[in-house]
């Protein structure tokens, strides 16, 4: 892979083939991957239903100009408002989850009148722009764990809502860094206190949509009322497209202030094909109760690992966004059993600052591939903790 610009690390390079939570490679060794890809096969590799919407909408029409909406998008549009539980509200369809994002920030930032917007510091927003950055000039951060712990209503007092034009709200706790989640009624006094000071509230559901948590969207497990929702990854169970959807009231505010805003993909006819074809597959196959019933057994699965192994010092999740973090040890961590788990044919994710291996797994995975995962790694601790205490 000389010819490939390398931005991080890479594991492995003769994966060919796919289908719902195998990999593949030229040799012909299956693996079960438990990232889902970048968190973005909801419905895992291959889906023929997806192949087949994207197949039939490339035989039609790919690409349109900005000024020629599709029927299809107009479609796309209703099918995502519907989900978000957003009525008579408007979208627009995009390519990536940071684009989403950013573009949710930047309407916030225009429409809230104040010249920060608030979000936790450890989210992760996006890959560029202001969401990207979180300069101090543009951002005020809540470093939300902290602050659970000496006292939420303390906290807040210090939080100037003045200046704040927008809540940027990250329902996974904070991205790839934690899986943990904020209390419920810190967040929604968190919204209710930057919506009386004429603030905007944006969800950012680039990892937690389309039932990851065990509900439609992470922000649902809030009882909030976003007035922008940021969507990717599932959206197009792997195919990069992403949407934002807003009410009624925020476009009009945009369309009539003169905003502008143009890329070449925007509201691609295939992009919305495919973004409505996903949707409905979810719904027709239940897939989310089916995703919340597997991420329950799953999570049952690690605490017993948990209770088992002093190597583990917790088990937390919601849906299929799960991790386990491990104890402080000179010899194994994390890291360590992540490697051990690829070696066995398991892909994991995993934090070396946090320690912990996070798990993403596709809606449509088998409950019996995470027993297969579980028995694994049960296995891995038992040989590392008889070594350690020999």
């Amino acid at each position: 892979m000389d010819h490939i610009l390398k931005c991080h690390d890479i594991v492995k390079t003769d994966f060919e083939r796919g289908e719902n939570c195998y990999l593949h490679d030229r040799q012909g060794k299956q693996f079960v991957d438990f990232e889902s890809g970048c968190w973005s096969a909801a419905l895992g590799y291959g889906h023929p239903r997806v192949n087949q919407v994207m197949k039939a909408q490339i035989d039609k029409i790919i690409h349109l100009g900005t000024r020629f909406p599709s029927s299809l998008t107009e479609e796309a549009a209703i099918a995502v408002l519907d989900i978000v539980g957003i009525d008579d509200g408007k979208c627009v369809f995009l390519s990536s989850g940071s684009e989403a994002v950013e573009f949710g920030v930047q309407t916030a930032r225009r429409l809230g009148g104040q010249p920060l917007l608030l979000t936790f510091a450890n989210s992760y927003l996006a890959a560029f722009g202001s969401a990207g950055k979180k300069s101090s000039a543009e951002w005020q951060l809540i470093d939300w764990e902290r602050c659970a712990q000496a006292g939420d209503g303390d906290f807040l007092k210090t939080i100037p809502f003045e200046t704040i034009g927008g809540f940027i709200f990250e329902p996974g706790g904070s991205g790839s860094e934690s899986v943990r989640f904020p209390g419920k009624q810190f967040v929604q006094e968190i919204a209710q206190r930057v919506r009386e000071n004429g603030g905007l509230i944006v969800a950012n559901e680039i990892t937690t949509g389309l039932g990851r948590t065990g509900k439609w969207f992470g922000f649902q497990h809030y009882d909030l009322r976003p007035d922008i929702v940021a969507i990717g990854k599932g959206l197009g169970n792997g195919y990069p497209v992403s949407a934002v959807a807003m009410t009624r009231g925020v476009a009009e505010k945009l369309e009539a202030g003169g905003f502008h805003y143009a890329q070449s993909h925007q509201n691609d006819p295939l992009g919305s094909a495919v973004a409505k074809g996903v949707i409905a597959i979810i719904r027709e196959g239940n897939w989310i109760e089916a995703g919340a019933a597997t991420g329950a057994h799953f999570l049952e699965g690690l605490r017993r690992l948990g209770e088992k192994h002093r190597l583990l010092k917790e088990a937390r999740g919601r849906g299929m966004l799960l991790a386990l973090e491990f104890g402080p040890h000179e010899l194994f961590s994390a890291a360590t059993a992540a490697q051990a788990l690829y070696e066995s044919g398991f892909l994991v994710a995993h934090s070396a600052a946090r320690n912990f291996l996070r798990f993403d797994p596709c809606l449509t995975i088998a409950r019996e591939e995470v027993d297969r995962l579980l028995k694994c790694l049960d296995g891995i601790l038992d040989t590392a903790e008889h070594a350690d205490s020999g």
